[in-house]
C-alpha cells in the first residue's frame, strides 16, 4: 500500500500557483474517477463470465496456500504497476501502470464481489459502496477544508501495514478467521491511507504526476472498500 511520495519534491503542487494547482487536482480525480469506473466496468464482465466466476468460487473454497501466493503475486503486480505509474519518461508507461493496478483490484476483488452478489443479501455490495463513499468523501473533505499536511502518518502507515500483512498470512497458515475487530482496524488504516494520499495531492506530488497521484487513492478505496465489504457481509450473515 505504500504508494507515493510524501518527500517535498522540486515542482511540487504546493508551490505552483492556484490555476495550476486546480487543474493538477482535477486531472487527478477525473483519472481517478476514470479508474473506479473501469473497474466496475470489469467486475462486471469478469462476473457474468461463467469461466471466471468458476475461478472466483475456487479461490472461495480452495486451500490456504493458493491465497498466500495470490497476495504476493498481486503484491507484485502493485509494486511493478506503481513504478511504472510514477514513471517520468512515459506518460504511456503511466497509463499502462494505472491500467495494470486496476485489473490486478479487479482480479482479486472477484471472489469477495462474488460472495457479495451470489451468497449474500443483495444490499450488502450497495450498502459498502455507499460506506465507501461516505467515508472517502469525509475524509477527503478534511484534507481539503483544514489544509493539513498528513504525510506524518508515513511511518506509522506503514508500520500498520506490515503488522496487517503479517496477520494476513499467519492466517492463511494456521487457519484462523480474521474478523470484525480486525476488519474495523483495516478500515481504520485505510483511512488513515486515504488522509495521507490526499495530503500527498495537496502538497508534495509533482503537476505531472497526476496518473500516479490518481493510482495511490485508488488503492487506498479499494482497501477502504474491501473491508468494508467484509464487515457488511459478516453483519449480514448474522441477522
Amino acid at each position: 500500500m505504500a504508494f507515493g511520495h510524501a518527500e517535498a519534491v522540486p515542482g511540487a503542487v504546493i508551490n505552483v500557483g492556484v490555476d495550476e494547482r486546480v487543474a493538477f487536482i482535477r486531472r487527478t480525480y477525473t483519472h481517478l474517477a476514470g479508474a473506479i469506473v473501469a473497474f466496475v466496468a470489469l467486475e462486471y464482465v469478469l462476473l457474468s463470465m461463467e469461466l471466471t466466476r468458476a475461478f472466483a468460487y475456487k479461490l472461495l473454497t480452495t486451500g490456504r496456500g493458493a491465497w498466500i501466493g495470490v497476495l504476493l503475486a498481486f503484491m507484485v503486480v502493485g509494486w511493478v504497476a506503481d513504478r511504472w505509474a510514477r514513471s517520468n519518461t512515459s506518460p504511456a508507461m503511466q497509463y499502462m501502470g494505472l491500467g495494470l493496478y486496476v485489473i490486478a483490484e479487479a482480479i482479486i476483488f472477484l471472489p469477495l464481489l462474488l460472495l457479495a452478489t451470489a451468497y449474500s443479501d443483495p444490499s450488502v455490495l450497495p450498502t459498502a459502496g455507499i460506506l465507501t463513499l461516505v467515508v472517502f468523501t469525509g475524509l477527503t473533505m478534511t484534507v481539503f477544508i483544514s489544509g493539513k499536511d498528513f504525510s506524518f502518518m508515513r511511518g506509522a502507515l506503514m508500520v500498520g501495514a506490515f503488522a496487517a500483512l503479517g496477520i494476513i498470512v499467519v492466517g492463511a497458515i494456521f487457519g484462523f478467521k480474521l474478523g470484525l475487530i480486525f476488519s474495523g482496524a483495516m478500515v481504520i488504516l485505510a483511512g488513515g491511507y486515504v488522509l495521507y494520499y490526499t495530503s500527498n495531492v495537496l502538497h508534495h506530488y509533482r503537476t505531472d504526476q497526476h496518473v500516479s497521484a490518481s493510482l495511490a487513492l485508488f488503492a487506498a478505496i479499494a482497501l477502504l472498500f474491501w473491508y468494508l465489504l467484509r464487515i457488511v457481509i459478516s453483519l449480514a450473515g448474522r441477522d
